[in-house]
């Protein structure tokens, strides 16, 4: 009989493709086993009247990280990493942000540095790249080699916006090394010229953000982005969607073969612009980019999501305190371009998505899955993750898809000193964290030490039956009788 040092029994297994009672066996951090029962076991987990999912995949949060303005995020490492798990998280990859004059060598070594001794999940890295120059481009292919498959490009920010002959750097350098180019699409000369409009007219408290980031801008964006990733058939990956136009775009150019993936996030399910108009200063917590819409753009999004427009719904966990060490750097009453741009929501992404999703019929289990989790892993390369099968990562979240909350600051387990999700009755919450078999979270207690999850290498983006688009002109060039590759 084959030995287990753990077996999860009497569960509901839940995967992207069926739920079924049974019972999970894992041996040396992996899923040994999966069946109807289970003998043995040197520890047996009673998952009786739970659901059994595979661990959730963070995709998309600012951990240890500062802004191109200098402003550190309010989470490190391990007060991240515990965030996420208590959200049913079992492993997360944050970005690794390259600023202006920086080498890659010395990003990779600091974020390292900030990982290895804290995160008590397994962790990989996003890299931004915000000045493409040669030398820097130069040093990709060792990030590739080292498993550092994807990274993020911006079309916003005057310190971190490369233009679109540095994206078509990035991009053509990505498709040779198989990695995933990562983008957020806002027109930023549409975004500056509104700033300076707002600002002449004296409209600068925190709810003008809003309108300082036009739909438009979004859209726009996404389109150019897409466009210059076809040129060059790249893989390309557009992050927090906000709009009913840029999801539309989104999806239009997937039905047309394009080498395209996205997410949205829980904040533009849960939260309007009204939010931004709190009395005094409070609108400024609530203060990210893109910037929040209203409800007839949120029933949109969840139509996208319930029709597979979005591979994941992610956090972009922005962690700021709304004190002078986050939020108010620049001053207690900053105009909104001064205040830090950014919300905190890592623990509450997947019990917001099931209590919003699964629970009022939006999305069902299998769907929930796969916006949780098996997506990011297939995206992402995260080969051993994502699933519960003989062979994989033993990173499961057992799940108590009857039990209440009220959501309150403390319950996110972070550095913050607010949720946005604050009030939130919210049904459905993860109650044991399993990361390569070790117990993180159980019953509201932290199991684990900092500095037990482990750096995971990814593999090359696979953009599986993607047709993808040569541009036309690349034909109209061979057939001059010369050859230059997209």
């Amino acid at each position: 009989m084959t030995h287990f040092e753990t077996v999860i029994h009497g569960g509901t297994v839940v995967t992207a493709g069926e739920s079924f009672k049974g019972d999970i066996g894992i041996s040396d951090g992996r899923i040994a086993a999966v069946a109807d029962t289970l003998a043995g076991g040197d520890r047996r987990i009673d998952a009786g009247g739970r659901l059994v999912l595979p661990g959730g995949i963070e995709a998309h949060c600012h951990i240890a990280q500062e802004s191109s303005s200098g402003v550190m995020t309010a989470d490190d490492y391990y007060s991240g990493s515990v965030s996420a798990a208590f959200g049913g998280n079992s492993t997360f990859v944050p970005f690794a942000a390259q600023h202006r004059g920086q080498s890659i060598a010395s990003v990779i070594e600091t974020y390292d540095g900030r990982a290895a001794p804290n995160s008590v999940l397994d962790y990989s890295y996003h890299l931004i790249i915000s000045d493409p120059t040669a030398e820097v481009l130069a040093e990709l292919p060792g990030v590739f080699a080292r498993g550092i498959t994807s990274f993020k490009v911006f079309m916003t920010y005057d310190l971190m916006n490369i233009g679109d002959a540095g994206m078509l750097d990035i991009l053509t350098i990505a498709k040779a090394h198989g990695a995933l180019t990562m983008v957020h699409a806002e027109n930023n000369e549409m975004v500056k010229w509104m700033n300076r409009r707002l600002a002449a007219a004296g409209l600068t408290a925190p709810k003008y953000h809003a309108p300082s980031r036009p739909e438009l801008a979004e859209e726009e964006a996404i389109n150019r982005a897409i466009s210059l990733a076809k040129l060059v058939d790249a893989a390309l990956f557009i992050v927090h969607v906000s709009t009913r136009g840029g999801a539309e775009i989104v999806r239009r150019e997937k039905l047309a073969g394009a080498k395209l993936f996205a997410e949205t996030c829980p904040q533009y399910l849960a939260l309007t612009r009204a939010a931004l108009d709190r009395p005094g200063m409070e609108g400024a917590k609530y203060i990210c980019s893109p910037p929040l819409r209203d409800t007839a753009t949120q029933d949109v999004l969840w139509s996208h999501i319930r029709a597979g427009t979005f591979e994941s719904v992610s956090s972009d966990h922005a962690p700021y305190r709304a004190d002078a060490t986050g939020k108010f750097l620049n001053g207690a009453d900053a105009a909104y371009p001064k205040i830090a741009n950014g919300m905190p929501g890592i623990a509450m992404r997947l019990p917001y998505l099931f209590s919003e999703g699964v629970l009022k019929g939006r999305i069902t289990l299998a769907d929930f899955v796969r916006l949780s989790s098996t997506n990011a892993a297939r995206v992402f390369g995260l080969d051993r993750k994502g699933a519960i099968a003989p062979g994989f990562d033993a990173d499961i979240a057992i799940w108590n898809p009857q039990e209440s909350r009220r959501v309150t600051q403390p319950m996110q387990h972070d550095n913050m000193d607010y949720t946005p999700f604050e009030g939130m009755e919210i049904t459905g919450w993860p109650e044991t964290v399993m990361n390569h078999g070790r117990i993180v979270v159980d019953k509201g207690e932290l199991r684990a030490k900092p500095g037990s999850g482990r750096f995971i290498a990814r593999k090359p983006v696979d953009t599986g039956a993607m047709p993808g688009h040569r541009a036309v002109e690349f034909d109209v060039v061979a057939g001059y009788g010369q050859e230059i590759a997209p």
